[in-house]
């Protein structure tokens, strides 16, 4: 409350001051009553612990301008323009609790730190410059460049005064941690005033006295306030709302950040996360209460919610006795508060102007890479000084947007782009097979696409891909590493496809992204826009199997027919054994089994116990590695005189992938068990097994690894 309480003043006064000298005090009791409405309800309604809630800089930095405006621009009453004001408040609250109830936290919370940062500096510049004048005891409606062009119009005590205020609120903290540096900047100035007071008895003298705040009193009680703001809304027009429209709008988004910004702070010290949703609703029934009785709008205050929770305040009680606390303290000081000196207030406000100037921000032009954060903050000041806070918050916001999407477009989105020369399936083929793709591997290539594909990258990738689609026949796009597709992207690949078409080739399409709760689902959104596998759009399931299908398609086009022995290789035939005697593979054959599978078969199924060592006699078998969602990785392509089941006759655990026939396959099974005995009388052949299982199992961590680095190349 120690912390919170001067502010309030300081903040209501402000609000008041285009209205006249003589409202100053209805402005710090404005302030008060906000103090107290908002500490007492936001906490039982957001339940959020250690937020703190009373009159803030944006609140006064709008209100203060839409008064000034009202008043002297546009000539109207004070009595109308207070109006006005609370219906100013009323409206915010109401689009606050909008806010919660559709959810928007999370949105706002998104604004771009830059943007946040040159809001803060703006609304604390707005705040300097309407202070100084005060400061040098310029005439109430004194702009800062005639103030400060004018030393006639100066006063001296309340320079004294606000200088003095100013040097203490700075130097306290150093000096004196358990008292808040306002209370006792506060405290100084008014000292310092009655001091000058001794030698110019005219500032004792309340009548007339622009340089003190004046009586702190209302008309009638909090009740009659109440029942009078109820009455007044009777008599609102829909020209009144239209007036206070933009105002009330840019209200309620500037108290939201400012709350929602207070919020993430406190996360942060209490190791907890608040819920936005319901702190906005809190926000939206305070600043509605404090309408009610005559208060000031507010929000989720940075400085005394700090003060709280490192003090200890844990509940929500502390933010309820922070309010009750400003009801007992205007009881008790409520008629001293009339000799609070104008230029100790405006002095606490420049302090606060101070410190949210994000003075930081000039550490952006040390590195170019920074300059375009620096110039995003500059821009929002500037408009928020020069056209107002929630165009400046527009303004950032939309240049935040344009240099991501330009960070974007200077980005490839292309990770990686190989041709059949340099990349293959993993299918096994023969010398002449490999010999032809060598040559006609040029034709065909495969794309590694990552990020996003969007308005904002589409143009350079098809100026990337423009001489691949003039040349090639084939494209594969990978899209694992793809976050999401736009329909401009979806254009391009139509077109892509079109082209490739009209040459007797084919786009293909692979790895989409389609489970993960985090990612777009690619692959039914393409199918939605009337382009993927109807259209003629190739889609494999892995970049392996399209990888096959383009090699497939240019040995074809070659003249080259599979050289595939159909005939199934007996025992002694497989490499794995080679080296066995007689005797040995005699013992084997007593143990081992055959099986024939027919294509699209499962021959061993991920999760299944089997400890079979399995030979393939014949044929191709994929191994298939299950993902979530339905989706598989292809491991491997095994055709004859190939093992696969290594692992689980070693360890004797569940298989670890699929393998499934790919074409028509013979196999040899050497169960674990029957092995065990035949080698329990022929340690030999034990011997040999397990040394051809090593070789094996090094040779597939081998491709492992590459397949690894492959991964994780950056």
């Amino acid at each position: 409350m120690l912390v919170a309480f001067p502010s309030a003043i300081a903040f209501g006064a402000l609000v008041y001051a285009p209205l006249g000298a003589d409202y100053a005090g209805m402005g710090a009791l404005t302030g008060i009553v906000g103090a107290i409405a908002l500490g007492v309800v936001a906490p039982l309604v957001g339940r959020n612990p250690g937020f703190i809630t009373a009159p803030c800089a944006p609140a006064a930095a709008v209100l203060s301008g839409l008064a000034l405006d009202l008043a002297q621009r546009q000539q109207l009453e004070p009595g109308r323009v207070m109006g006005l004001l609370a219906l100013t408040a009323l409206l915010s609250s109401g689009l606050q609790l909008v806010y919660g109830a559709v959810r928007a936290g999370r949105l706002i919370k998104y604004i771009p730190h830059q943007v946040v940062s040159g809001y803060l500096s703006g609304v604390g510049l707005i705040i300097a410059l309407g202070q100084l004048p005060k400061l040098l005891g310029a005439p109430t409606g004194t702009g800062v460049l005639e103030a400060l062009s004018a030393p006639a119009m100066w006063r001296w005590p309340s320079i004294v005064v606000g200088v003095v205020t100013i040097v203490v609120t700075l130097v306290a903290p150093r000096v004196v941690k358990r008292v808040p540096a306002a209370i006792l900047g506060l405290t100084a100035g008014i000292l310092a005033y009655l001091s000058l007071g001794l030698v110019v008895p005219a500032l004792l003298q309340m009548d007339g006295n622009t340089l003190v705040l004046g009586p702190v009193r209302a008309s009638g009680s909090l009740l009659d306030a109440s029942v009078a703001r109820g009455r007044g809304l009777l008599s609102v027009s829909w020209a009144d709302v239209a007036l206070v429209a933009a105002p009330a709008g840019t209200l309620s988004v500037l108290l939201s950040i400012d709350t929602l910004k207070t919020g993430v702070v406190l996360d942060a010290l209490t190791r907890r996360r608040h819920d936005s949703n319901r702190e906005l609703l809190a926000q939206g029934a305070a600043n509605a209460a404090s309408f009610a009785l005559g208060g000031m709008a507010g929000a989720g205050t940075m400085g005394p919610s700090l003060v709280n929770v490192t003090s200890g305040g844990k509940t929500i009680a502390s933010g309820v006795l922070a309010g009750l606390f400003a009801l007992l303290a205007y009881a008790a000081l409520g008629g001293a508060m009339a000799w609070v000196p104008v230029g100790a207030l405006a002095g606490i406000l420049l302090v606060v102007a101070y410190r949210m100037f994000d003075w930081k921000m000039f550490r952006l032009l040390r590195h170019r890479s920074t300059w375009l954060d620096f110039l995003v903050i500059v821009a929002v000041v500037v408009v928020a000084e020069g056209v107002g806070l929630i165009q400046a918050s527009v303004v950032g916001i939309s240049l935040s947007i344009l240099f991501v999407i330009r960070a974007q477009i200077r980005s490839s989105v292309i990770r990686g782009k190989r041709d059949l020369r340099t990349v293959r399936s993993k299918r096994r083929r023969g010398e002449a097979a490999n010999h032809l793709l060598d040559e006609a591997g040029q034709d065909a290539v495969l794309v590694e696409l990552r990020d996003d594909l969007f308005f904002g990258t589409t143009d350079q990738l098809l100026n990337e891909l423009e001489q691949d689609l003039d040349k090639r026949r084939y494209i594969l796009l990978d899209l694992r590493r793809v976050d999401s597709v736009d329909y401009t992207a979806a254009g391009f690949f139509e077109q892509m496809r079109t082209r490739l078409h009209e040459r007797g080739g084919a786009l293909l399409m692979c790895g989409m992204p389609s489970t993960k709760a985090s990612r777009q689902d690619i692959e039914s959104y393409l199918e939605e826009l009337g382009v993927g596998h109807a259209q003629g759009i190739v889609v494999f399931e892995t970049r392996d199997a399209g990888l096959e299908w383009m090699e497939e398609r240019l040995l074809e086009a070659a003249g080259h027919r599979p050289t595939e022995v159909d005939l199934a290789l007996d025992l002694e035939h497989l490499t794995f054994f080679a080296g066995f005697d007689d005797t040995q593979l005699a013992g084997l054959r007593a143990v081992i089994t055959e099986s024939t599978h027919a294509a699209g078969a499962t021959v061993l199924a991920h999760g299944e116990a089997g400890d079979s060592l399995v030979f393939v006699r014949s044929g191709r078998v994929r191994i298939l590695l299950p993902l979530e969602g339905g989706k598989v990785h292809h491991l491997a392509t095994l055709c004859s005189d190939e093992v696969l089941g290594e692992v689980t006759f070693l360890d004797g655990g569940v298989r670890s992938a699929d393998a499934v026939a790919a074409t028509d396959v013979q196999l040899y099974a050497l169960p674990r068990a029957a092995f065990d005995r035949l080698a329990a009388g022929d340690p030999g052949v034990a011997a040999l097994v397990y040394e051809r299982i090593a070789r094996l199992v090094a040779e597939r961590l081998r491709h492992a690894d590459l397949e690894l680095r492959s991964l994780e190349e950056r």
